[in-house]
Parts: C-alpha cells; structure tokens; sequence
C-alpha cells in the first residue's frame, strides 16, 4: 500500500511497536501492511532510533503536496516508475548508512542518462544548495562512489558514477576495516592478551581483519561482474 496512505494512527502505533522493539515484520502484520512499507517508512524519517510519528505524518504530507504540485497532466506511467525507483532506492541507502543528502546525490548519478552530472546540474535537479552538494559529492568521492572529473574547457567539476564504483567503494571500505582491525589488535597487545578488556580488543580485530580481507580478495575475483 503506498505510503500516503498510512494513516496519523498507523504511524503511532509503528512507533509504539518500535518503542517495545519489535520488528519491521511484526509491526506490518499489526497493521496489515507490507513489511517494505514499514521499512521505508521508517528509514525515511529517522531509523528506528529517532522515529516520530507526527514528524512522519508531516513530512509525508509535504511530499505528496510536492508530488501534486509537480504533477502535470502530461505525466505518464513511466515518470511514475522512475519517481517509485528513485524514492526506493534513496531510502534502500539511507537504511544502509548513507546520510540523506548523500543518497539522494549518489541515486541521481545513478539514475541519470549517463551517470555524469555537474554540481550545478545536480543542485537545480534535487532542489538543493550548491553547498549541500559539495558536502555530499565530498563525502561519496571519499568513499569511492562517485568520482570527480575536470572540464577544462569550461572550468567546472563533473561528477561520475561508472561501472567500476561498486568494486572501488568496497576496497576502500575494507581497507578501512583493516586499519580498524590492526589498531585494535595492537591495542589488545598493548593492554596485555591476559585482560579482559586486551582480550576483548584482539578477538575484536581479529575478526575484523578476517572479514575485511575476504572481502578484498572476493572484490578482486568477481570485479569483472562489475565492469
């Protein structure tokens, strides 16, 4: 069932069943709804940490006076489906961690024509300020999933989503983890192997590094699926 048609109701008593720590599943069956519209719902206004139901209930109302506003009488079915991929797909990454400017930035590369956008392109297309766009293209180019190129021709940045993004974002992260990993471990040695807390910190970075180098030789092997 979309998601304007959640009720003032319907979204207290997701919040309640939050609140008692039950899951998105449960909550849905509560309240006969797809459990997909529960997630999003939820991952749209704050998690299921800092979820407010009367917030919610505003938020949703402007979006649907924004969605009626933008409507024209020309719209077809396939605007329709774009707009359903964009919004599921900005709320699949914010419920993955991504701040919600990042995602809605990371998802336009994604959704555009060729992947390629100017700052200026992508502030008149999310409505946002230029600064708000720096922030957020600063932060997926750190982290790989975007990447940055020079007009110099005309002076100004594009923006770049590729083929290889995903497997450049996931060796980034891993090496991240592997940093983690080997401080943790050093400061279990530190603190001494025969403490609780030096224990604890070795197991911890053990596993880290185990996971994070797996993931590296796995997005080395099956990197040409990406490509």
């Amino acid at each position: 069932m979309p998601e304007g048609r959640l009720t003032r109701q319907d979204r207290q008593r997701i919040a309640t069943g939050l609140a008692e720590g039950r899951s998105y599943a449960e909550i849905a069956r509560r309240l006969d709804r797809p459990t997909s519209t529960i997630s999003r719902e939820v991952a749209r206004n704050g998690g299921p940490g800092d979820y407010r139901p009367e917030r919610a209930h505003q938020a949703a109302a402007r979006r649907a006076r924004r969605g009626t506003q933008a409507r024209s009488p020309g719209t077809g079915s396939q605007d329709r489906k774009v707009v359903e991929v964009e919004e599921g797909a900005v709320e699949m990454a914010i419920g993955m961690g991504l701040p919600k400017m990042m995602a809605r930035v990371l998802i336009g590369l994604w959704l555009s024509e060729d992947g390629r956008l100017t700052a200026a392109e992508l502030s008149r297309g999310l409505n946002v300020s230029p600064a708000s766009i720096s922030t957020a293209v600063g932060y997926l180019t750190r982290q790989g999933l975007i990447r940055r190129e020079r007009d110099p021709q005309r002076r100004r940045d594009i923006y770049v989503v590729d083929d290889d993004a995903w497997y450049r974002s996931t060796v980034i992260s891993s090496r991240q983890t592997l940093a983690a990993a080997e401080v943790a471990k050093a400061a279990g040695e530190t603190l001494g192997l025969d403490t609780p807390v030096g224990r604890r910190l070795s197991r911890g970075g053990a596993f880290l590094e185990r996971i994070s180098l797996d993931a590296l030789a796995s997005a080395e092997r099956w990197r040409e699926l990406s490509v």
